[in-house]
């Protein structure tokens, strides 16, 4: 899909990836982009690095009115949207302790938001003759997250909706693609640490984190360098999006021999544990 002349929105764009994406679209000729956040000032201050060509909202995810709301304004007073990103997410630890509600809000802002958007703006698209989904699971959508049962399981049904999504509407000019990268360097736990009120990590404790952090392996990436390659994904129609070469080499070893893959995480989660 050509970016030239498009309208793109795109969530959790305070910072991160949905950052430098927004930057990168007006980079390659996106008439305006919608930048969105939970945080209305992160947005505005996105945009306000973008210029003319970029706009500001506040937006919470988990609400369905308030995504349908935002689409309605978007198309009655800057245009059709030609590309959306769901791409706003969150990090929790934990797993069978946690309660419902919070496996349920992980499921909320990872799964459910996609659905939410693609009844928003699918009907548009197939009426202007289509359009394009991004939506940002992760390597964990693919693979597993140890540390974070939700997660895991909410970044996996990410990737089976975009999967279904591809199928059901390409034939009616609806493109999609998935990003699931490992470790880049956001500020998606911080963020999650002060939504709880817990006290932020020192700098020692963040670099023992990441030796630790079964995502930071293969390194942690710039969300620019995330941003290029979900650019070109779009542009050559590409589904899976992955920054890390590693995760499809790790992918299609689960693939081949599911057990062996389990054994082999089994020994990776000692590795991280010190054991």
């Amino acid at each position: 899909m050509d970016i030239t002349d498009r309208v793109a929105v795109i969530t959790g764009a305070g910072s991160g990836i949905g950052r430098a994406l927004a930057v990168r679209m007006i980079d390659r000729g996106a008439r305006h982009v919608v930048a969105t956040d939970l945080d209305a000032a992160n947005a505005e201050e996105t945009a306000a690095m973008i210029g003319a060509k970029a706009t500001g909202r506040a937006l919470d995810v988990s609400d369905e009115s308030a995504i349908e709301a935002l689409v309605a304004d978007v198309e009655a007073n800057i245009g059709g949207i030609d590309i959306f990103v769901s791409n706003a997410g969150y990090g929790q630890s934990g797993g069978l302790e946690l309660s419902t509600e919070d496996w349920q809000k992980m499921m909320t802002v990872h799964t459910w938001s996609h659905l939410s958007a693609a009844r928003a703006v699918i009907p548009g698209m197939i009426s202007r003759g289509g359009g394009y989904l991004l939506s940002t699971a992760s390597a964990a959508g693919l693979l597993t997250q140890i540390d974070s049962g939700p997660y895991a399981v909410s970044k996996h049904a990410a990737v089976a909706f975009a999967e279904w999504v591809s199928i059901n509407y390409a034939e009616q000019g609806v493109g999609a693609s998935v990003l699931c990268p490992q470790a880049v360097k956001t500020n998606i736990m911080e963020n999650a640490l002060k939504r709880s009120g817990a006290e932020l990590p020192s700098e020692e404790e963040r670099a023992k984190r990441r030796n630790s952090n079964q995502a930071s392996q293969d390194g942690v990436l710039e969300p620019e360098d995330v941003a290029d390659a979900c650019i070109s994904a779009i542009i050559d129609e590409r589904f899976l999006v992955l920054p890390h070469p590693e995760v499809e080499t790790y992918f299609q070893r689960k693939a081949n021999d599911y057990d062996r893959w389990l054994n082999g995480m089994r020994r990776f989660k000692a590795k991280l544990k010190g054991g």
